[in-house]
């Protein structure tokens, strides 16, 4: 056998184990967290400690009920397609205050903080809102899970804003 023979073998023995080990390296795609997926996400915030109902909104759309520091809030699911294939996600919360709240909060809430935006409904209850566009690929749940442990941490800031 030739030198060029030999290690002609030995390449094609390489090849088998070389593709092994770079398919077992990449990230399985399930791991990614998309919008298209709302059970997933679901999944991952009960595997955080937190409730997570699926249901759906008033279109058709998927909604997931949960709650955090104390305070319920929901996941709208947004950019969906007959009610699926999803592009992106919004948690939001309201707090119904007795006597509602005023613009000049909100304002000082939104000009002060960066990751939720606030306004009033109708009856001046103030509302929280955080947006994630997960159409471009996704997320990791690492990134998913930091996303909702600053939505937990902004609810408690903003209760403390309003005087809930």
């Amino acid at each position: 056998m030739t030198k060029f023979a030999i290690s002609a073998a030995l390449m094609l023995c390489a090849l088998p184990v070389f593709a092994q080990e770079t398919t077992s390296t990449s990230q399985p795609q399930s791991a990614t967290i998309t919008a298209k997926d709302p059970q997933a996400i679901a999944d991952l915030l009960k595997d955080m400690g937190y409730r997570a109902e699926l249901t759906k909104d008033k279109q058709g759309d998927p909604k997931i009920n949960s709650a955090a520091d104390g305070s319920k809030f929901g996941i709208l699911f947004y950019g969906c397609t007959a009610n699926v294939d999803c592009t992106s996600i919004q948690f939001y919360s309201g707090f119904d205050l007795e006597k509602g709240s005023t613009l000049k909060e909100m304002n000082d809430w939104n000009a002060s903080k960066r990751f939720a935006k606030a306004y009033l409904d109708e009856e001046d209850d103030p509302y929280l809102e955080l947006d994630l566009s997960l159409d471009f690929g996704g997320i990791s749940p690492e990134a998913f899970r930091d996303t909702v442990i600053t939505w937990d941490s902004i609810i408690s800031q903003f209760k403390g804003h309003i005087g809930w």
